[in-house]
């Protein structure tokens, strides 16, 4: 079978270099690429790989994603020197990435991840498997005891829309989230399309606010992580 064709991300030109080094070592996958972040969507529509390998520590790593897969719908996206904790781990897996490799792994590990992704595997820990699926038996509960028409939103437009709904600019939004401006303003419109409403104050009049995930509480508008 064909080595898996791999481009590296990440902003500290000697992470990129340095694994791209280490990858090629190993033999199992073909390193076709490395670059910063803000380069990486065009290189990606220009080189077709069949994984990129992301560091979780380059700016808008998280926003990142929904870019790479509107020039490659098929790309497999593995994040490295993620934090095993659950908000770091959720955020990843919300944001489209399918696998990824804690802090402290090895060469080894990030090869097993890509090869595991290609084949639509996961690796992680049988605690951060137990908590993923605790977290979508949560989403199964939220999603049951909204109206009808919430339903038709992804798990981050109910996040977008709860912020939207405490008044939140998209520029505070997107701070928050660690997404492009341009990118909430998307969600925004697309939550206004599937909802039938004509201005983003709407989203917060009471008959919806109260079936948001994060509005619940009634807390005042803070940092909020992003969720699967």
């Amino acid at each position: 079978m064909q080595s898996p064709r791999v481009y590296v991300v990440s902003d500290v030109r000697l992470y990129r270099e340095g694994l791209t080094r280490c990858l090629a070592a190993q033999g199992d996958l073909s390193v076709i690429g490395s670059g910063p972040a803000a380069d990486a969507v065009e290189r990606i529509a220009r080189l077709s790989p069949d994984v990129m390998l992301l560091d979780r520590g380059s700016e808008h790593s998280l926003g990142l994603p929904s870019s790479a897969f509107a020039v490659s719908p098929a790309l497999r996206i593995v994040a490295f020197a993620v934090a095993e904790v659950a908000a770091d781990v959720l955020a990843c897996a919300e944001a489209g990435i399918c696998g990824y490799v804690p802090r402290d792994a090895s060469v080894e590990d990030v090869v097993a991840a890509v090869l595991r992704a290609v084949s639509g595997e996961l690796v992680c820990s049988p605690r951060i498997a137990a908590m993923l699926f605790e977290r979508v038996a949560v989403l199964s509960v939220e999603r049951s005891s909204m109206p009808p028409a919430l339903e038709s939103l992804t798990p981050r437009e109910l996040q977008i829309a709860a912020l939207v709904a405490r008044g939140l600019p998209n520029k505070a939004i997107a701070r928050e989230l660690r997404l492009e401006p341009t990118t909430i303003k998307n969600h925004v419109h697309n939550i206004l399309q599937k909802l039938k409403l004509h201005r983003r104050g709407e989203i917060g009049v009471p008959r919806l606010a109260a079936s948001w995930p994060s509005a619940r509480s009634g807390e005042p508008a803070r940092k909020v992580r992003p969720s699967l």
